[in-house]
């Protein structure tokens, strides 16, 4: 069964592309692996992620058939960046931390430069739990903080409070210093105002990197029925615009400039592995409803726990659906993808890996939205302008 990865992604500038192999999306060999955890305490509202909450006798179970999966690569296959994410893998208890770790390391190991990044939630965080991690090579935490007000919290459907995160912040980086933080604006009764109060205290714990997201409400979450319902009213676009631009500009001005649309980092610590993906390199992927992309195609697995574990006890594939990609969708959906980064799509490089001009390909939308403002040509680039960025979506599906 295939699987795969590669390395690269870039913050402001094409130096940081420099950092990596520029090889070609199908032939390289994949140098980045994603693992999902599926496992949470309960579900939020608005998290449409493969996940179940309460089913912890399940764990067991998760661990065995994870570790056929990965027997799948006949080999241990290198990695130069990983990413553990759910769910909450630190749902899990240590000594089960432990023999998870211990399977994915032994399966992708880690080059000695490499990134290890673990998505961690501040409730239900333990010092033991982080010391697996830190002694299985993890170096950079994810943090879901979401936010720090108790009642945009609540409406968020989350069940830690500011001062768990200030605690989780501490209990991390006894042994941990790279801490990444998560928000997310938009929320229903949140005001301008009280994003800005978010971004300042999130700012303040340190991080090296933040993700700000808006929040969307997804078909078949607890959400979008409740605002079918009349039950949840959306705050009005304009004011999610106005604090899409105040993350901007507050992070920027803290030491965080933007890199990718909804990420900010300090200089040198952009996420590696995310990297991967905006770059449309090829990567690994294990895991219920995990997603891979190897040799131009797509696959993902059962999003289904219950259905992935039996069907891997089965000795069956675990994939639940793919997709084979010509050579021009994949040229078309690298453009797009890069397009998600400040840097936007290097042509030299753009050509390099797809085998296609970018003019030649899109110059037609590209040289319309130019003219709209909504993209500039820059030194080789061609990325969104700040006004682009606000609409990236309408863009991005106009490329594809």
């Amino acid at each position: 069964m295939p699987f795969l990865s590669e390395t690269p992604t870039d913050a402001t500038a094409s130096d940081w592309w420099r950092r990596f192999p520029a090889l070609d999306p199908v032939q390289s060999v994949p140098r980045a692996a994603y693992v999902h955890v599926p496992f949470c305490a309960h579900r939020c509202g608005y998290c449409d992620f493969t996940l179940v909450a309460r089913r912890d006798e399940l764990i067991p179970q998760y661990l065995v058939a994870l570790e056929s999966e990965l027997q799948l690569l006949r080999q241990p296959a290198p990695v130069d960046t990983l990413f553990m994410g759910g769910g909450t893998p630190t749902h899990l208890s240590a000594g089960q931390l432990a023999t998870l770790l211990d399977s994915v390391t032994r399966w992708f190991p880690l080059s000695d430069a490499g990134e290890f990044s673990v998505e961690v939630n501040p409730s239900g965080l333990t010092a033991d739990k982080i010391a697996v991690l830190a002694e299985h090579g993890v170096n950079r935490i994810s943090l879901g903080v979401q936010s720090f007000d108790a009642q945009i919290l609540a409406t968020l459907e989350r069940d830690h409070r500011a001062a768990d995160v200030f605690r989780a912040v501490d209990l991390v980086r006894e042994h941990i210093d790279n801490v990444s933080l998560d928000l997310i604006f938009g929320v229903p009764g949140q005001t301008v105002a009280l994003w800005r109060e978010t971004l300042q205290r999130a700012v303040g714990l340190g991080p090296r990197h933040l993700s700000a997201y808006g929040l969307t409400i997804e078909k078949g979450t607890a959400f979008w029925g409740r605002r079918d319902k009349g039950a949840l009213h959306t705050i009005p676009d304009e004011v999610e615009r106005e604090m899409y631009a105040v993350a901007m500009d507050e992070l920027s001005s803290a030491g965080l400039p933007q890199y990718e649309l909804s990420n900010y980092a300090q200089r040198g610590s952009e996420c590696r592995h995310n990297g991967v993906y905006w770059a449309g390199r090829p990567y690994f992927a294990a895991g219920p409803g995990a997603a891979r992309y190897v040799g131009g195609r797509r696959e993902t697995n059962h999003r289904s726990v219950t259905a992935w574990i039996r069907r891997i006890q089965a000795e069956k594939s675990p994939v639940g659906d793919a997709e084979e990609l010509s050579a021009v969708d994949r040229a078309r959906e690298t453009a797009v993808l890069n397009l998600r980064r400040m840097c936007g799509i290097n042509r030299a490089i753009f050509a390099e890996q797809t085998g296609f001009e970018l003019d030649t390909l899109l110059g037609e939308p590209i040289a319309r939205f130019r003219a709209l403002g909504l993209l500039e040509d820059v030194g080789g680039h061609v990325r969104l302008t700040r006004e682009g960025k606000f609409l990236a979506d309408a863009v991005i599906v106009e490329l594809l």
